[in-house]
């Protein structure tokens, strides 16, 4: 009867620690102005559906200086990191990841320029 006991209070207490999840989107917008010919412009990140081991390609708005992609995320997280590439090649080398503070509301538009920190 208390292994009965212990079990039902242990399987409420592990129901009870669970991080309730959110939908975040971010609209992110880049801006190039790189001297070389651009095949593609991706981001990687902390957070599904991103990660840091592939590029997820972003959308030329005018080609070879804007584009855009707009990322879900479901997360219990006020915030995600990213960083841009060029052709596979990384942005801001030696430097912290960008930081995106998630809007409350549920849509986060971020406006960045490729290897330029954000202020």
């Amino acid at each position: 009867m208390k292994k009965v006991v212990f079990l039902i209070i242990f399987g409420l207490f592990i129901i009870g620690c669970v991080q309730k999840t959110y939908k975040q989107t971010v609209i992110y917008t880049l801006k190039t102005s790189h001297p070389e010919e651009i095949k593609t412009v991706g981001i990687r990140g902390n957070d599904k559906p991103l990660s840091w081991d592939s590029n997820t390609e972003l959308i030329p708005l005018k080609k070879d200086s804007l584009y855009q992609i707009k990322i879900t995320y479901l997360t219990g997280y006020k915030f995600t990191e990213v960083k841009f590439t060029i052709n596979g090649d990384y942005e801001l080398k030696d430097m912290p990841n960008r930081r995106i503070d998630f809007n409350p509301s549920g849509t986060t538009h971020y406006n960045a320029a490729f290897n330029q920190a954000s202020k």
